[in-house]
C-alpha cells in the first residue's frame, strides 16, 4: 500500500438544501463519504480527510466507524477551493491519490487503475457524448496537454468529448511543490487543484489520461443526485447478491442496505426492505416486509411483516401484520396481527391473532418469557414482566398479569351475559 489518499470533504454543499453535512447523507444505509473511505482503505493505509464545514460533526461520525484516519482542517478564509484544501497536507508515501468525498460510487478497481505507475500524474477522464457544460481535456499523443473551460474553448475544442472526472494520482514530490504555487487569480478568487495539470505540462511532466466510467465518478450535489446514486448503488448490491444465489422477485421494488448479509437459499419477494446489519439465512422474506438490524434464519416473514432491531428469529413463521421488536423466537408460529416486543419464545409455541406483549409501562421496558409448546389464544395481552412455562394454554381474550406454571390453563374472561329479546326492545319491532 505505497500510496497516500486524500479525500476532499470540506464543502458546504448548499445545493443539498439540508442541515446535514453533504458527505454524511446516506447511500444504501451508509454515509456517502464512508463509501469513498472504504474505497480508499482498499488501496491505502494512509488516508487524510480534508474538513471545514461542520468539521466536528463529520470528524465525530468518521471516528465512530473508522480508526487511523487523519484529518486536516482547510483554511477556507485564506485558501478557498480545491487547491487551497491541500495546503499543509503531508502525504506519507511517494504518490498521492486525491479523491472527492461526494463520489460514493467509485470502486476499488477504478482507483487501482488510477494508481498505476509510469507517469507523473494519472488524471481521471470521462468520455461524454454530450460534454456541454464541462471543461474539455485536450489529449495529444496519449497525454493530457491542457484542461480548457468551456467558455474558453474554440469551436474545434468544443467537439472534444473528454472531460475531467476530478480524481488524480500525483507524485507526492510534485504535489508538495505545486500546491504552494497555485494562485487565486480568477473570477471566484479560489485556488483550483486543476492548475497542477498546467504546471506539470509546462515542466514537460507526463500527465496520463485514465478513462473511467461516468457512473462511478458522479458527484452528489443535490437530493436528485442522491436519489440517482442510490439507484445505481442498489442495482450493484442486488446484482451481486443475485449472482451469489439470492432470489429476488421484481428486484427494482426491493431495498437492501449495503451492510446486510445473506447466506444459503434466500428469497426476497417484491417490496421487501432489508436495513442495517441484518443477516438473512435460508429464509423467505415475503412481499412488503421490513427487516431491521436483525438475524433471520430458516424462517418466513410476512407478507407485510415487520422485524425491528435486535431480533433473532429462527425456524419461525411470522405472518402478515406481525411486528417483532428486540425478541428471540425459536420455532414459533405467529400468523397474523400481533405485536411481540422484548420477548423470548421457545419452540412449538403458537401466538394467536391480536396478541400483544405489553412491554412498556410508560417509564421502562419489561420482558415476556414464553416456554415451549405454549398456545396463546387470540386477543391476549401479556403484561410484562411475565413468565409462561412450557406446555401452557392461555385462553383467548386473556389479560395475563402473573406467571404461569407448566401444564396450566390460564384464562380470564368476564362471564357472558345475554338478555333475551333485547334487540327488539332497543330497535323496536320491525
Amino acid at each position: 500500500m505505497s500510496i497516500s489518499v486524500i479525500i476532499l470533504a470540506a464543502g458546504q454543499g448548499t445545493r443539498m438544501k439540508s442541515d446535514t453535512p453533504k458527505v454524511l447523507h446516506k447511500i444504501s444505509g451508509k454515509e456517502m463519504l464512508f463509501h469513498a473511505i472504504d474505497a480508499g482503505e482498499a488501496i491505502s493505509d494512509d488516508i487524510t480527510v480534508i474538513l471545514y464545514h461542520q468539521a466536528k460533526k463529520v470528524k465525530k461520525a468518521i471516528e465512530s466507524e473508522y480508526s487511523g484516519i487523519k484529518f486536516h482542517i482547510q483554511d477556507v478564509e485564506n485558501f478557498a477551493g480545491t487547491g487551497g484544501a491541500l495546503r499543509g497536507v503531508e502525504p506519507k508515501y511517494s504518490r498521492t491519490l486525491i479523491l472527492n468525498g461526494d463520489m460514493p460510487l467509485v470502486t476499488e478497481e477504478s482507483l487501482t487503475a488510477l494508481t498505476k505507475e509510469g507517469s507523473d500524474i494519472n488524471m481521471s477522464v470521462i468520455r461524454l457524448e454530450n460534454p456541454t457544460g464541462y471543461g474539455r481535456v485536450v489529449i495529444e499523443d496519449g497525454a493530457v496537454k491542457e484542461i480548457v473551460e468551456e467558455k474558453d474553448c474554440s469551436l474545434e475544442q468544443k467537439e472534444i468529448k473528454s472531460v475531467n472526472a476530478g480524481v488524480y494520482c500525483v507524485k507526492s514530490e510534485l504535489l508538495n511543490r505545486y500546491i504552494p504555487k497555485i494562485d487565486n487569480n480568477n473570477a471566484q478568487k479560489e485556488y483550483y487543484l486543476t492548475d497542477i495539470i498546467k504546471m506539470a505540462v509546462d515542466e514537460e511532466k507526463v500527465v496520463n489520461p485514465v478513462f473511467v466510467k461516468e457512473e462511478e465518478f458522479k458527484g452528489v450535489n443535490s437530493k436528485l443526485d442522491l436519489a440517482l446514486a442510490e439507484e445505481i448503488m442498489q442495482r450493484r448490491i442486488k446484482e451481486d447478491l443475485m449472482r451469489a444465489g439470492v432470489i429476488m422477485r421484481l428486484p427494482d421494488t426491493i431495498f437492501i442496505d449495503c451492510k446486510a448479509k445473506f447466506e444459503g437459499e434466500v428469497i426476497l419477494e417484491n417490496g421487501v426492505t432489508i436495513l442495517g446489519e441484518s443477516v438473512i439465512k435460508s429464509s423467505n422474506i415475503k412481499s412488503n416486509s421490513v427487516v431491521e438490524e436483525s438475524i433471520i434464519e430458516n424462517s418466513s416473514i410476512g407478507p407485510m411483516g415487520r422485524v425491528r432491531p435486535l431480533s433473532y428469529i429462527k425456524d419461525t413463521h411470522i405472518g402478515n401484520f406481525v411486528e417483532v421488536k428486540k425478541s428471540t423466537l425459536n420455532g414459533v408460529k405467529a400468523g397474523h396481527l400481533s405485536y411481540i416486543g422484548d420477548a423470548s419464545i421457545e419452540e412449538g409455541s403458537n401466538i394467536g391473532a391480536g396478541v400483544i406483549t405489553c412491554n412498556y409501562d410508560g417509564k421502562a421496558k419489561y420482558k415476556t418469557t414464553i416456554g415451549k409448546n405454549v398456545f396463546v389464544g387470540s386477543d391476549c395481552q401479556l403484561v410484562a414482566p411475565v413468565k409462561v412455562e412450557d406446555d401452557v394454554i392461555i385462553g383467548a381474550g386473556t389479560t395475563l398479569t402473573k406467571d404461569v406454571k407448566r401444564g396450566s390453563l390460564a384464562i380470564s374472561r368476564t362471564p357472558l351475559k345475554t338478555i333475551a329479546n333485547y334487540f327488539y326492545k332497543f330497535f323496536g319491532d320491525k
